[in-house]
């Protein structure tokens, strides 16, 4: 694992580990959006919410933009690059061979 690799996973991780953050990462999976749209559908103050991306924003896992008074927030490209990455090194031996035999099968 890369220098730095392993506290970035951390980040990832624990940004994901919170349902609300999850909720918010679902949501901005459909498309941008700006705080008070991404606070509507829960039951706590805006700043909570703002601490909430904020914790995403950290872990690299969405990005903001400021236009005015509004703050807007989407997805990166490879937010969850390096957790996806381990967690694929991690798969089950088995799992992998499958995933190659399906491949095999598919060219032929």
């Amino acid at each position: 694992m890369a220098p730095g690799a392993g506290e970035d996973l951390d980040r990832v991780f624990q940004a994901l580990a919170d349902a609300t953050r999850r909720a918010v990462v679902e949501r901005l999976a459909r498309g941008p959006a700006s705080v008070s749209t991404l606070a509507e559908p829960f039951a706590m103050s805006l700043p909570t919410v703002v601490q909430h991306l904020g914790v995403l924003e950290r872990a690299g896992v969405v990005v903001s933009e400021k236009t005015g008074r509004v703050r807007t927030f989407r997805l990166t490209p490879d937010g969850t690059a390096t957790a996806r990455a381990w967690l694929d090194r991690h798969r089950l031996p088995a799992e992998r061979r499958l995933d190659r035999l399906g491949e095999h099968v598919g060219r032929g």
